[in-house]
């Protein structure tokens, strides 16, 4: 359930100006000038600090599966953090585009339909929205807050097209997402 975190992830990672380390003893270097200690590496990952030094020379080149993909996690998540900061300033004045296919529910006022249902929607936000979520995501918001925030904007762009219709359409909520991507 970690959709909207997930989606930023892949949107700072399209933005990339250089390659991560490919090779095991490459990515776990980097963790190394990232993090320290080979002990602050392995309580990262989840295994010992005779491990990651093992990693590091050489010594052992072919982990189990879990471990190579939570290497490949830690050093991507910290990859080239300036690219993803000048991307993130950026969006925050010009806005980020969301596709998604998700069940969208809201309440409207007595007469008129609430009844959710899919939709496939692709959206351009105002800056202020990318600068809502990732302020958000910095102070550790879980994936509701983050969807209640796209939501809004969804209120606010989409299904009121502004403020021109729907005036008393309120509470937009984004359930059982399909999938959800970010362009900014």
């Amino acid at each position: 359930m970690r959709e909207i975190d997930d989606a930023i992830e892949r949107a700072d990672r399209e933005a990339f100006t250089r390659q991560p380390p490919k090779t095991l003893k490459g990515r776990i270097n980097y963790l190394l000038r990232q993090l320290g200690t080979a002990r602050a590496v392995a309580a990262e990952l989840g295994i010992t600090a005779d491990s990651v030094n093992r990693y590091r020379r050489g010594a052992r080149k072919h982990p189990p599966r879990n471990i190579v993909l939570k290497i490949e996690e830690a050093v991507l998540s910290r990859w080239q953090p300036q690219v993803r900061k000048r991307r993130h300033q950026q969006a925050a004045t010009t806005g980020m585009t969301v596709e998604t296919r998700a069940r969208f529910g809201y309440t409207a006022p007595i007469g008129t339909t609430d009844d959710g249902r899919f939709r496939r929607l692709t959206v351009r936000l105002p800056g202020s929205y990318a600068q809502r979520l990732f302020e958000a995501r910095g102070a550790g918001a879980d994936d509701q807050e983050m969807r209640g925030i796209i939501a809004d904007g969804f209120r606010t762009i989409y299904f009121q097209d502004g403020g021109v219709r729907a005036p008393g359409l309120s509470d937009v909520e984004i359930n059982d997402i399909d999938y959800l991507d970010l362009d900014y």
